[in-house]
């Protein structure tokens, strides 16, 4: 087996830019530090809602090739990053933007949300028996805000990390690898609101602002785990959100999707451990890897 460094991390995001918005910093921080960032993308983002007047023609009810214009998007902040290893489930474009919840295009062929979860699946154990893990980052199993796509990645990353801990399931794909740690993407809701207090009171003249609640993820404290100091790779992860420029309009410390709302860039990620479970007691944690085993067995 190819020698893997000491810290490995996996990522599943539902499109392109969601990696950015929801972990840049801890990627970039993770990088840095000689961990393996490995991030998988289920789809292309092919429905997405497009920015900039002069590529609307790129949209999904034009030349549809929003897709592969994504998809650059995405290695291009991958680069601020620091991350080499980013790779869509199946191939690029082989699940599709599957659009918001009740769309038609949920039930379209292709389409990630229409795809049965265990036909998905064994596409991320092949990338988490290659990549050997020890911890893995997606969204709750709301998707963090109701997405088909993103309730669709949560089940296919916590189906793909239980069969691919099975000896008996697939001894194709290489030697069985558990997890040892499962995050889920969070946002305290009072750092949430005091973000949003500061937004309304600096008023730095946006359309408008976006509720709380339409950040992902958003929790009480008790659901929080893990904290992850971000600050140091904040302008990393603003040049990766800048990146995806089709979706996200960055105006540091703010930024705004195709709806014109203002939201703030966090630089402090934030996540609920849901293997191993919490104990009580346990203080919020500050490291993802800590602990976990090293060398790849």
């Amino acid at each position: 087996m190819t020698s893997l460094p000491t810290r490995r991390l996996l990522l599943v995001h539902a499109h392109p830019d969601d990696e950015s918005i929801n972990n840049g910093a801890t990627m970039a921080k993770y990088a840095a530090e000689g961990a393996h960032v490995t991030l998988v993308t289920c789809t292309l983002g092919e429905e997405g809602e497009i920015i900039p007047p002069g590529l609307a023609h790129l949209a999904a009810d034009r030349d549809d090739t929003l897709g592969p214009h994504r998809a650059l998007e995405l290695a291009a902040a991958m680069k601020e990053l620091g991350v080499s290893d980013h790779r869509f489930l199946g191939g690029p474009g082989h699940f599709r933007d599957s659009g918001m919840m009740g769309a038609p295009q949920n039930h379209r062929e292709g389409a990630f949300w229409h795809a049965e979860v265990d036909s998905a699946a064994p596409y991320l154990v092949e990338v988490i028996r290659e990549v050997r893990p020890q911890v893995l980052i997606t969204y709750d199993p709301d998707g963090g805000y109701g997405h088909p796509d993103h309730i669709q990645a949560h089940r296919v990353a916590m189906r793909a990390a239980e069969l691919a801990a099975e000896p008996t399931y697939r001894p194709d794909f290489g030697v069985p690898h558990a997890v040892e740690k499962v995050y889920w993407n969070r946002v305290p809701r009072p750092v949430a609101e005091a973000a949003f207090a500061r937004l309304r009171e600096e008023d730095p003249g946006f359309p408008g602002i976006a509720p709380v609640d339409d950040v992902p993820g958003v929790v009480d404290e008790e659901h929080l785990t893990t904290e992850i100091d971000g600050s140091a790779y904040g302008a990393a992860k603003a040049a990766a959100m800048r990146a995806h420029a089709t979706q996200i309009s960055v105006h540091e410390p703010w930024f705004l999707l195709s709806n014109q709302l203002a939201q703030p860039v966090f630089t402090t990620e934030y996540y609920e451990r849901v293997l191993p479970p919490r104990h009580e007691d346990e203080e919020r944690e500050s490291d993802l890897f800590a602990p976990v085993t090293g060398a790849a067995s």
